[in-house]
């Protein structure tokens, strides 16, 4: 019953959980993002821009969680 996945991330002696990765890439990801539909001028069509950015930092959790760094 071996799990292949890591259960924690070591980073000289102290421990970190896989979430905490997968939180930071997500929120670099979502600023990436943002930045882009800020660019294209595509952020002037949504009601509540800092509601979107939320969204958009939980759909990339959701996946990179399921498809690259499982926790």
């Amino acid at each position: 019953m071996n799990n292949p996945f890591p259960h924690e991330l070591a980073l000289g002696d102290v421990y970190y959980s896989p979430l905490l990765l997968v939180v930071f890439l997500a929120f670099m990801a979502a600023v990436v993002t943002v930045l882009i539909l800020n660019k294209l001028k595509l952020s002037h069509f949504f009601y509540a821009p800092s509601y979107v950015f939320v969204a958009i930092t939980v759909l990339y959790i959701v996946l990179i969680d399921t498809y690259w760094i499982k926790f």
